[in-house]
């Protein structure tokens, strides 16, 4: 009879110490994170795919929140990942691009960039001085699963790294869901299955937690390969369509994200059916913007762009219990914020040998708000394709989709540093999402402002900033890049008048400032040149009056022919300088 009272005097101290086991297990919570590859922010049905079908990836949306702001943090896969990862921006880091290097022609690039296909040996050598470059993830950073394994997280990794080796503290990697860490499967439709199956295994032996599940597929990168009856089911879909829109999609795209979006419906069912859904939270994300295949309108650019198109991807949470159903959050996201809000939420410490420059999203997922901030990217390198475009020496044309730039996000406004001029573009993306017209002359109060804390972001971040010139590069020189603070009126560089000739003359003014229009911000119409001639010593009275618009087909240059002159006497040349023929300002004179 004794032994009875210490026998409950155990049970007694026990029950609360299990309990609170218990509800410190419940209070950090699971965290499953997927994510495709290249799938551009309108190829979900949620933001307004008009041919793809993505049921599971919608309902996670409407169960949960979806942001229509998410960013990658850079405009391709490898820097998305290693911002992701180590809640750094991209010049920590050092990764821009998958390879290292600028992948295009040497001869077109004005700027000496470390570069794919550049064959002199000295030059190889003199560009990868230029700044420190690299493919490699420093094993030194702490990651996302380093940093959840102090709080008693076990953590996988089922697909796409892209980081070169993996050290980064994952308890279990898979390339394709079977095999080991390593090895790339693009175009490999049972990899996608295989990634799936592989991760309900996962959850299926970890279901008590805390976990961290990643899974980055290798869907929908090219080459573009789809199961056969998907992309069968989309030729059918495609025939059904008017012809005139039949060229706008690609059933094996469609296919690729179809399967994309039943691993996402197949994983988030097996949160369910094991009855964690109110513990997990779970995340779906773009790494970066969309290419050919994508539905980019109205967003401009492209997958390798600072443009839009380029870094603004799809994105949606759920976290059953916590994020209200169908809520929207329009706040500015990015790669970077995901490591600092994991850690809050398994409260545990973040990095102490590196900066983490991302801000806990916590608050934004019970529709609170963050602190205002601004976001930021880093690309000092060249991508070739299609973008920016411009005249070659032989007579034909050449085109960047990604060329050395800097851009910022803040509110509504964005702001692009073009490096190699060193101009800049300024866009409010409430009026302008698409980009459309560089609003930087009509608010220099606002330019000035971004532009100083872009640069203070570059300083604090030791950005490199490539300014060397390119030998190769059979360009010619570029004072400028054509822009619409460039080509306003008040850019004019003077007047030049041609001698009298078989009793007539030829007037020019030109409106921008550059020897060269780069085909950037072309506008069409620069402005408009009001050119009065009349005899010197003569009357002003009735002079010869003839107005004319400055073109990008002229090089942005107004130019004038007066006939029925006097051979023998000198004339005044004035002009006034207008946006309109109702605007129209004194000009130079000669």
């Amino acid at each position: 009879m004794e032994r009875h009272p210490l026998r409950l005097f155990v049970y007694v101290t026990l029950i609360p110490l299990l309990l609170a086991g218990v509800s410190r297990a419940q209070s950090r919570p699971n965290i499953v994170f997927i994510m495709a590859d290249d799938l551009g922010w309108r190829d979900v049905g949620y933001e307004g795919a008009a041919f793809f079908e993505t049921p599971n990836i919608d309902r996670l949306s409407r169960e949960g929140m979806r942001f229509t702001a998410a960013y990658s943090g850079g405009p391709n896969c490898s820097p998305t990942r290693a911002c992701l990862m180590t809640g750094m921006y991209t010049p920590r880091h050092h990764i821009y691009t998958p390879g290292g290097l600028s992948k295009g022609d040497p001869r077109y690039m004005r700027l000496l960039v470390p570069a794919r296909d550049r064959e002199d040996a000295k030059l190889i050598e003199l560009a990868a001085a230029q700044f420190p470059i690299t493919n490699t993830l420093d094993p030194s950073f702490t990651c996302i699963p380093e940093v959840l394994k102090t709080a008693g997280y076990t953590s996988a990794r089922f697909g796409k790294w892209h980081l070169e080796n993996d050290t980064q503290g994952f308890d279990v990697s898979s390339a394709d869901g079977i095999g080991g860490p390593h090895g790339k499967h693009y175009g490999e439709p049972k990899v996608t299955e295989q990634l799936t199956e592989r991760a309900m295994q996962f959850l299926e032996e970890n279901q008590a937690g805390p976990f961290f599940l990643y899974v980055p597929y290798w869907d929908v990168h090219t080459p573009l390969r789809g199961r056969e009856d998907l992309v069968e089911k989309y030729r059918s879909k495609l025939q059904s369509l008017p012809e005139s829109e039949r060229g706008r999609f690609n059933p094996v795209y469609a296919a690729m994200i179809e399967a994309v979006d039943t691993g996402v419906g197949r994983i988030v069912e097996k949160v369910d059916e094991l009855g964690i859904a109110e513990n997990t939270l779970i995340v779906f994300i773009s790494d970066n913007g969309g290419t050919v295949s994508s539905q980019l309108a109205p967003l401009r650019g492209m997958k390798g762009s600072l443009y839009e198109a380029g870094i603004r991807v799809p994105a949606c949470m759920r976290w059953t219990g916590r994020i209200e159903p169908g809520s929207l959050c329009e706040t500015p996201i990015t790669s970077v914020d995901f490591l600092p809000t994991f850690a809050a939420m398994a409260g545990a410490e973040l990095p102490t040998r590196q900066p983490v420059d991302g801000t806990d999203l916590s608050p934004l997922l019970s529709g609170e708000e963050i602190e205002d901030r601004s976001i930021f990217w880093h690309y000092p390198l060249y991508l070739e394709g299609k973008g920016l475009t411009f005249d070659t020496p032989d007579g034909g044309t050449y085109s960047w989709r990604g060329f050395p730039s800097t851009a910022m996000r803040r509110g509504d406004w964005k702001l692009i540093e073009f490096h190699e001029d060193n101009t800049i573009a300024l866009y409010n993306l409430a009026d302008d999402p698409a980009e459309t017209t560089n609003v930087a002359e009509v608010y220099p109060d606002i330019a000035e402002q971004l532009r100083s804390e872009l640069d203070t972001w570059q300083d604090d971040t030791q950005a490199p900033i490539p300014s060397t010139p390119n030998p190769e590069c059979i360009l010619e020189p570029l004072t400028g890049v054509v822009s619409e603070r460039d080509v306003a009126p008040s850019a004019a560089m003077g007047i030049m008048v041609g001698e009298v000739t078989d009793n007539s003359a030829n007037a020019q003014v030109r409106l921008t400032r550059v020897d060269h229009p780069y085909h950037r911000e072309v506008l069409g119409t620069a402005g408009v040149v009001e050119f009065m001639l009349s005899r010197k010593g003569g009357s002003d009275a009735e002079p010869q009056t003839t107005i004319v618009e400055a073109t990008a087909e002229h090089d942005f240059i107004a130019r004038a022919t007066f006939t029925g002159l006097e051979s023998g006497h000198e004339y005044h040349c004035k002009t006034r300088i207008g946006r309109t023929k109702e605007a129209l300002q004194p000009g130079p004179e000669a």
